[in-house]
């Protein structure tokens, strides 16, 4: 009995060695595919907000419409880097968040500014002519 209890901990010792270096490769894959996908601010703030939220409420903050979001979307769940929110049947939530691949997420409260002030001035942009 006590030689099967050891064994099995040297087993599972090697176990979690394979399992943290398969990580580490997985993860610099990962990060090569994110970086060529992601080309552009908006794409990252899709994918990095992707965690339940609405269509609509992504693309307010993204700058983009809302068929833009659902499109990507499908996109990177065939990648295999976004997948179908188990709570919401139609939302998609991120399968990797950017900090964790070591890519620097964009920051959504300017991005979300810098969208609200783009739209306020097509606003006095039309009312001047």
């Amino acid at each position: 009995m006590k030689e099967e209890v050891e064994s099995s901990r040297k087993l599972l010792e090697v176990l979690e060695e394979i399992l943290k270096w398969t990580k580490f490769q997985g993860m610099q894959n990962v990060k090569v595919i994110l970086e060529s996908e992601l080309d552009d601010i908006s794409k990252k703030l899709i994918y990095e907000l992707s965690d339940g939220r609405s269509s609509p409420e992504i693309a307010k903050i993204a700058g983009v419409a809302s068929k833009t979001v659902r499109n990507h979307w499908k996109k990177w769940c065939a990648m295999g880097i976004m997948e179908i929110h188990p709570d919401y049947k139609k939302r998609y939530r991120k399968v990797f968040s950017l900090e964790e691949v070591g890519i620097q997420p964009p920051e959504t409260e300017s991005a979300e500014k810098k969208n609200e002030e783009i739209v306020e001035e097509v606003d006095v942009n039309e009312q001047e002519e």
